[in-house]
This record gives C-alpha cells, sequence and structure tokens, in this order.
C-alpha cells in the first residue's frame, strides 16, 4: 500500500503558501468581494489562494489533476487533488477567525475517488489538522509538533454534543422536525459550522455532527481526518465518505443513531 507521506509532506507545503496568502488579506479593508452565479461570496484572497495552490501543484505533480471551488477541474488522472481555497468565506470577509483552507488527494479506487490525504488549516485560530490513509489522524503546529487524534467514546445521545451550521437547509429539505427532534434528544448542540465541527469530532471535543449541503471540495479533506481519527463520515443516505452532496460524521458510536434522526420524516 501507498504511504502516502511525500503527498501529506507537500499538503503541508501547499496550506504554508495558503496561510501567508489569507492571513495577509484576513480584516483588509480593502478586501474586494464578488458574488458567484449560486449568490455566495468570493473575496480576491479566495482566488488568490486556489491559484498559489494549482501553480505549486503544476510543478510539483504535473501528472496529477485538480479540482478547485474557484477555478473547477482540470485534467485527468487517478490521482486527483481537491481544493477548497477558504473553507468559511462569509466568516472571512467579515473578520471572524472560523475559516480554513482545505487540501485533499483523492485517488482513483473501487467505487471511484476516495480521499487518501487531508489537510484543514486554519491559521486565523492558528490551528491545522491532517490525515493520510494508513497512518492516523493529527493536529499540531506541524508534522514534528503534532498530537494524534481520536474520536469520542459517548455511546448515548443523551450525552453527545451535537454540532450543526444552521437551519435553513434541513428545513428546504424537509428535514427539521427530524433534525429539531435530535437537538432534544442530546445533552448539548452548539452550531460551530463548516470545517470545525468535524475536526471537533476528530478531536473528540463533540461527538456527532451534520450539514445537509455541501460540495465535494467542503467535504474531501474532512472525510478522511474523522475517519483517520477512528469515527465514521458519511452522507445522509448513509454512503461512506464525502460524495452524498452532504455530510454526517461521528465517533461512529452514534452514526445509526444520527442517521435516524436525520432521515425522519413527517
Amino acid at each position: 500500500m501507498p504511504d502516502y507521506l511525500d503527498d501529506l509532506r507537500l499538503a503541508h507545503v501547499l496550506a504554508d503558501a495558503a496561510d501567508a496568502a489569507t492571513m495577509d488579506r484576513f480584516k483588509a479593508l480593502d478586501l474586494k468581494v464578488e458574488t458567484k452565479p449560486d449568490m455566495t461570496p468570493v473575496s480576491e484572497a479566495d482566488k488568490a489562494a486556489e491559484e498559489l495552490i494549482r501553480g505549486q501543484l503544476q510543478r510539483a505533480r504535473p501528472r496529477d489533476s485538480v479540482l478547485g471551488e474557484e477555478y473547477g477541474a482540470e485534467g485527468t488522472g487517478p490521482r486527483r487533488w481537491v481544493i477548497d481555497p477558504i473553507d468559511g468565506t462569509k466568516n472571512y470577509v467579515r473578520g471572524v477567525p472560523v475559516w480554513a483552507t482545505l487540501i485533499s488527494l483523492m485517488e482513483a479506487g473501487e467505487g471511484g475517488y476516495h480521499p487518501v490525504v487531508g489537510v484543514v488549516s486554519a491559521p486565523a485560530l492558528s490551528r491545522r489538522w491532517w490525515a493520510a490513509k494508513g497512518h492516523g489522524a493529527f493536529t499540531g503546529r506541524n508534522l514534528t509538533a503534532a498530537t494524534r487524534l481520536r474520536v469520542s467514546g459517548v455511546g448515548k445521545l443523551a450525552d453527545a454534543s451535537f454540532a450543526y451550521s444552521s437551519l435553513t437547509g434541513w428545513e428546504e429539505q424537509g428535514r427539521l422536525d427530524g433534525f429539531l427532534d435530535l437537538t432534544r434528544q442530546v445533552w448539548r448542540t452548539r452550531a460551530y459550522g463548516d470545517f470545525w465541527p468535524y475536526m471537533m469530532v476528530a478531536e473528540g471535543a463533540i461527538d456527532i455532527c451534520a450539514e445537509p449541503e455541501l460540495s465535494l471540495w467542503d467535504m474531501a479533506a474532512n472525510a478522511i481526518v474523522v475517519t483517520e481519527a477512528g469515527g465514521t463520515f458519511t452522507g445522509l443516505d448513509g454512503r461512506p465518505g464525502p460524495h452524498s452532496g452532504n455530510a454526517v460524521a461521528s465517533n461512529g458510536l452514534l452514526h445509526d443513531e444520527l442517521l435516524g434522526y436525520l432521515n425522519q420524516r413527517h
């Protein structure tokens, strides 16, 4: 089995470059923000960070393909880098420090592409998380100053901490009743949003999280960090991995119950 450690080291180098670019413009008074066709914001920093990562990948991994949020797909082949230059752009443009660059390497296998490397770098929080297939998940300043991640052992919903992003997506999908029933069963709920709850599931700080509508670049890096930390990452349909257009992550012990509530229809 390939060890992916060279790819992981490269992903850290890419994240370092992106961190420098995004932090340079964070809270800048002259930051330029546009609205994309789907009415979500995109800043000049999103574009600059993705261009930077693509440029480095072109030099370091010219045969690999790339999929990014801002500039789409480029190239073909069994290895594909998936990039979200700023996950949490709405936070970024308002000066909220909860945003991150997500970098994942996916490899073609049975049933499609699967994440084999993931780096989630949140420089405004001074945090970074990462994982490589078969090597576990870690957090720390860098590869040599790291702590291994492990999901929690909480086995009852009544003792569980549940994180989500917002209510509107659940309502639009007709899943709000089940979502609210779940919030009444758990010990605690918090709306942290974006990449952060997945990292906290991996750390064991919270136990379950879910989002009703996502793109592949929102999920690929998060998925491998959660699973390498011993957790479970699926879509609402129960399909493992980041391919369902939505995400449900847990410590594994609570996953079936979590899916049951979120798929409940009235």
